[in-house]
């Protein structure tokens, strides 16, 4: 593949054929169960064959339709096993992987960002096979002038209008994904990639970031930012990081190994918006590393939000609330941040009752993050015919807190996935600002 297909015909085609590939297979499903066959085995090749066929479509499309998909495999831990067990290989993919462009349009692409001298005069080594592809980009292994080890990432030849193509079609893949998926909010997820998408093509933008984070977090004990060493506007050359992908301690890793990952990708979710200033807004698992001196390496900063002040103080003092049953003060708290409306009636004991699946795991000192708790948490707050549905609809989300709340969510779903057990009650009274201490009960054991 050349480029990223840029026809809004061509793109839209695509995208509309996931859905109506989705109904054939399942006439054909018909088919089978009159033929003999159960439907608990017609219905498992089904998803298999859908789940395929999603990757195969939003992978050549690449651009918001990958994004899109990617999101997807963040949040998969939340859905219940018999949904996301086809889909969750196949979506996996996604974080790390996309069909990628010819050698020669690599080179014209180093060649008009780099200068017509690139070989010689700064990448003295370069391997012509990706090293890893992702939404709006491909990344190769080089050797720069000095002899350090790089990253280059190029971006696909017409993203940009791709992605005003993508824009303008997610709503109907949207409409296809929520069957596939759920209990996953993906009306949701296509906003949230709407906003964020212009700034994703700014190679620039994201090289000032990266700089920023490398020299907040330079010499840290437990956290590693590649420097950046060029920069264009379709180009990022930055220094490599080796490392054990999450993506594989997630499939492969052994118990220390998730407990290690996991501790290190909490951590770095606190600290990082109060050391930078700025919020690392792709919390999926193929942005991120362990490194053999135990650190967590941080890649992708096309997605980032502005936090002048750091988190929210009020993130603690709400959690606080909740967490020591006062009910009157949590509904205070978030009427006065707009997380309740003006004129919106809110009964306190329910509420305590909505958040409690949700906060419980601050209760412990440490605390096994899994696919089994996330289903159970999530199935608490998101069934009708429970007291607290009600509640979580009286809920508002200020705009100020959207791309927070959306890192935080998918934080969980990616700690789920790893399956570790953290320090968590000492992490977040480290660095959760507003969390007061003094007011919590003692921790409860390990669960």
């Amino acid at each position: 593949m050349s480029e990223i297909p840029r026809g809004s015909i061509s793109r839209t085609a695509k995208l509309v054929g996931l859905p109506l590939g989705h109904a054939s297979r399942a006439a054909v499903g018909l088919g089978k169960r009159v033929g003999g066959r159960s439907a608990e085995e017609v219905t498992a090749e089904l998803q298999a064959r859908t789940a395929e066929q999603l990757f195969a479509v939003l992978g050549q499309l690449k651009g918001g339709a990958m994004k899109f998909g990617q999101a997807l495999s963040v949040l998969e831990a939340a859905l219940p096993e018999e949904f996301s067990a086809p889909y969750r290989a196949t979506l996996t993919k996604l974080q790390e992987a996309a069909p990628p462009m010819p050698a020669e349009r690599v080179h014209a692409i180093l060649a008009r960002e780099l200068g017509p001298r690139w070989a010689s005069t700064k990448l003295v080594e370069f391997d012509d096979t990706p090293a890893a592809a992702a939404s709006i980009g491909q990344v190769h292994r080089a050797t720069w002038r000095d002899g350090r080890e790089v990253a280059v990432k190029l971006q696909y030849p017409g993203a940009a209008k791709a992605l005003l193509s993508d824009l303008n079609q997610l709503a109907r893949v949207a409409r296809m994904a929520g069957g596939l998926v759920p209990g996953i909010d993906v009306k949701a997820i296509t906003t949230e990639l709407r906003e964020r998408m212009s700034e994703e093509l700014d190679y620039r933008l994201e090289a000032r970031h990266q700089r920023h984070f490398a020299a907040a977090f330079r010499g840290d004990d437990d956290v590693l930012i590649p420097d950046v060493l060029a920069d264009s506007t379709h180009v990022i050359v930055s220094e490599w990081v080796d490392g054990t992908p999450l993506s594989k301690i997630i499939t492969d890793g052994e118990a220390d190994a998730r407990d290690e990952a996991a501790s290190l990708y909490l951590e770095f979710l606190l600290r990082g918006p109060n050391r930078a200033r700025l919020l690392h807004a792709d919390p999926h698992p193929g942005n991120f590393r362990v490194t053999d001196d135990g650190r967590l390496g941080v890649l992708d900063f096309g997605a980032v939000n502005r936090l002048p002040d750091g988190l929210p103080s009020t993130m603690g003092e709400v959690l606080t609330n909740a967490l020591v049953g006062d009910a009157e003060g949590l509904v205070a708290g978030l009427r006065a941040n707009g997380f309740i409306r003006p004129g919106v009636e809110m009964e306190a004991e329910p509420l305590l009752g909505f958040l409690g699946p949700l906060v419980e795991p601050v209760l412990y000192e440490e605390f096994q993050f899994s696919r089994e708790w996330l289903r159970e948490a999530a199935a608490a707050v998101r069934d009708p015919r429970r007291p607290a549905f009600l509640i979580g609809l009286k809920l508002n989300l200020p705009p100020e807190y959207l791309l927070i709340h959306r890192v935080w969510l998918g934080g969980i779903g990616v700690l789920s996935q790893i399956n570790g057990t953290v320090p968590l009650r000492d992490l977040m009274c480290a660095h959760l600002p507003g969390l007061d201490e003094t007011r919590l009960p003692p921790s409860a054991p390990a669960r």
